[in-house]
């Protein structure tokens, strides 16, 4: 048996961001000499920053409805990420996307934050482009999942991965047991692109509450509760005026292929719950891991009534039965009102997944997956049935992912 594994992060763990691309990189060129008096035990060649990379491909039979990966082989969502401190105050990281999609290789910057290491009384700031704490799988990169495509849930109301420029802060209360507050504030504009008028600054704002225990050595649990409001109304129509110079209705931000959500509106609710089991706390050799996350949104624009909302829900099992074997099912549906101007129509979409993941390493790791979606309402060819193989290798440093 191994030692009890520490399952909630400390009150160091989440913070502030939002320096541009351009003072990351100044911070980085001073960071040597900066960072020693932070981490006097790091290697004096690299002053304490570290720099990993992760290659993603995946090869898919038939690209699923709302699906990021296209027919055939591509490249995923693979990074290039440089993370250390600044001084003893603050600590940052940059982290650089490549990807494929229909056949072009495009490239962004998904990450370039500052954090605080030492606001006292619990309390977190960030700052820069970072992805929001919404939800159990949004803070963390696509390909540390479980499954080779997100539920539809994120799919379809988070574009798969919301990342965005804005400021957090969070407060870790003293308890003995895990309870965070956080609020954030976006801009809003890689969640919803194209508005049907000008939009206000900031566009974005969440509360998030996260809590949650150790049961025993072998049982842990951690629940989220997240509520989103926004206030960029999505066009409906590509006729429909936007915001006029860097988008309009049908806007892309051409940095990155990324296409916001598909389904919007002014205010979302989100529930996640996560449990754990691991004999006597050792994960390395055995692990069942059980989720849960749905989300409700409403005032999906100024036609809407109090009956027209969005809704997704997504039950996950994944079981480690040997320290390099994982097998793991989903099973998710989303369900939605589409706006047509003034009028909406009914979408439905149902979606079964099952995996088998080999991780002969915690760098690397070959998954199969099959997918079936099925009783697809206003949804354009849905695929029935959908193969996917994917394979994850990650080299040098690697942040490891929270609960």
């Amino acid at each position: 048996m191994g030692p009890p594994m520490r399952r909630f992060p400390d009150r160091s763990s989440r913070s502030w961001r939002r320096p541009a691309v351009v003072a990351l990189a100044a911070a980085a060129a001073t960071g040597q000499g900066l960072a020693q008096p932070a981490q006097p035990a790091q290697p004096q060649a690299g002053g304490g920053w570290q720099f990993g990379a992760v290659l993603d491909l995946a090869h898919t039979t038939r690209t699923l409805a709302l699906g990021s990966r296209d027919q055939g082989l591509q490249l995923g969502h693979s990074d290039l990420t440089a993370s250390g401190p600044l001084g003893t105050l603050f600590k940052a990281q940059l982290t650089a996307t490549f990807e494929t999609h229909d056949g072009k290789l495009e490239r962004g910057i998904e990450e370039a934050w500052i954090e605080t290491t030492r606001l006292p009384a619990g309390l977190q700031a960030r700052a820069g482009r970072f992805a929001s704490q919404i939800g159990y799988l949004n803070p963390q990169h696509p390909h540390a999942d479980d499954f080779v495509e997100r539920p539809l849930l994120y799919r379809g109301f988070f574009g798969g991965h919301w990342n965005d420029d804005g400021l957090r802060l969070n407060w870790t209360a003293p308890t003995p047991f895990y309870l965070m507050f956080g609020a954030e504030a976006f801009r809003g504009k890689r969640l919803v692109e194209g508005v049907a008028s000008p939009a206000r600054t900031p566009g974005v704002a969440t509360l998030v509450v996260k809590t949650g225990a150790d049961l025993n050595r072998s049982h842990s649990w951690q629940l989220g509760l997240a509520h989103i409001r926004s206030r960029r109304e999505a066009a409906v129509e590509e006729h429909e005026e936007g915001e006029e110079g860097e988008e309009g209705a049908g806007g892309h931000d051409h940095e990155h292929h990324h296409h916001g959500a598909q389904f919007t509106g002014r205010k979302t609710w989100m529930v996640d719950f996560t449990w754990k089991w691991a004999p006597g706390g050792n994960n390395r050799d055995q692990q069942v891991r059980a989720g849960f996350e749905a989300a409700r949104i409403t005032g999906l624009n100024r036609f809407a009534t109090a009956r027209d909302k969005h809704e997704a829900n997504a039950i996950t099992l994944v079981w480690r039965f040997r320290s390099d074997w994982e097998v793991g099912a989903r099973a998710d549906w989303l369900r939605v009102r589409m706006p047509h101007e003034d009028h909406f129509d009914n979408g439905l979409l149902r979606e079964r997944a099952l995996m088998l993941a080999w991780k002969p390493s915690h760098m690397q790791s070959l998954r199969l997956q099959y997918t079936a979606q099925r009783d697809a309402v206003g949804f354009e060819n849905p695929a029935k049935r959908s193969v996917q193989l994917q394979y994850v290798l990650a080299f040098g440093a690697h942040g490891a992912h929270a609960y």
